[in-house]
């Protein structure tokens, strides 16, 4: 072990010297609805407090002291397939304006799955250059096996065979640099113009480090455009739109008919645990088949999907659309209150949107 020991050592120095080692934070005590905190939250994802909402509470508390089943779920979903289940993916796919909904154990799990399976061999993945990094490992996994040289570099063509690769970045929601790389590989691959292959565009449609927000409509409109055979497909993670953006920006802008799949957490906004994938039924179908982070891990319990429910029911009763107009509130207060110190201070240091 003494080798592998200096190389882990080797490694974890490095990073100290270069000043980004992580290290977990020091214990805290979790949000409670009945203990006040002198610390306000500014880091989690709990976008909406619906973790320490005492009308969450109760309601999951009332479903669960009357489901059959509470702990576990023993398997896989294609070992076992609880009724409850099912029935949160229909009610999902009806809510969400989705032909088929497919519950994964974390968003993590639902990118890694769906991009290591969908995209076939002779496709291309385009992504931004912020995308999560489940997506990453997803395309790392996948049939698009080559790689732009360098992704930081936007370099569209791998030079010794002068066709571009196959994992594509562009720059952050930059609609010109995503044009470049899609007229790019119309140019260099025949089987995308004429329809025999196809691309994926991979976008998040809030970015939560950044607070940005992608321009969906004219990335649909862009695919649509240049792809008349209908082969360019976009892909949504709405991982930190959930919830804040009601049932998230696809449907505010009513491009849910327009992009090929939309990924929705329960984790972030609604305080509970796991994802969805908002798709067709073929492609339900095939990531049951193909999408291994689903196949070999064991299924969300009970707990968590009647938790799911729960929030849901906070989504339709109108409850969170009240802590998303709060939450927009306190963030233009914030903004406000901010930007006249900021006046001296470079751009290149610190901006605010």
């Amino acid at each position: 072990m003494s080798t592998l020991n200096d190389k882990l050592r080797a490694a974890l120095k490095s990073r100290e010297e270069r000043h980004i080692l992580r290290r977990l934070p020091d214990p805290t005590p979790g949000p409670s609805p009945t203990s006040s905190s002198p610390l306000t939250d500014f880091t989690s994802n709990d976008y909406l407090s619906l973790s320490s909402s005492p009308h969450l509470r109760r309601l999951f508390l009332a479903k669960l002291s009357s489901a059959p089943h509470v702990l576990g779920t023993t398997a896989s979903r294609l070992l076992s397939n609880p009724a409850p289940h099912a029935q949160l993916e229909a009610r999902l796919a009806r809510y969400l304006r989705a032909d088929a909904a497919l519950l994964f154990t974390s968003g993590y799990d639902a990118n890694v799955g769906f991009f290591s399976a969908v995209p076939q061999a002779g496709d291309v993945v385009v992504y931004d250059e912020y995308i999560h990094a489940s997506v990453h490992d997803g395309m790392r996994a996948s049939r698009c096996a080559d790689r732009a040289p360098n992704p930081n570099t936007y370099a569209y063509t791998d030079t010794t065979t002068s066709t571009p690769a196959s994992l594509l970045p562009f720059a952050h929601n930059s609609l010109p640099a995503l044009l470049t790389v899609l007229k790019t590989l119309l140019r260099h691959r025949p089987a995308l113009a004429d329809g025999t292959s196809s691309v994926f565009i991979a976008v998040e449609s809030l970015y939560s480090m950044d607070g940005t927000l992608a321009p969906l409509l004219a990335i649909v409109e862009a695919a649509e455009t240049l792809f008349p055979r209908g082969n360019a497909h976009v892909v949504v993670d709405e991982a930190h739109a959930t919830g804040v953006y009601g049932r998230g920006r696809v449907v505010e802008m009513g491009l849910e008919g327009r992009v090929l799949a939309r990924l929705c957490t329960f984790g972030k906004a609604l305080a509970g645990s796991g994802a969805v994938i908002l798709t067709t039924e073929l492609i339900r179908d095939y990531l049951v088949n193909y999408a291994r982070s689903l196949i070999y891990t064991t299924s969300l319990t009970h707990a968590n999907v009647i938790a799911i429910d729960c929030s849901f029911d906070l989504l339709e009763d109108g409850t969170a659309e009240v802590l998303a107009a709060k939450l927009f509130d306190l963030s233009t207060y914030l903004l406000d209150l901010l930007r006249p110190h900021l006046a001296t201070i470079p751009p290149r240091l610190l901006s605010l949107p």
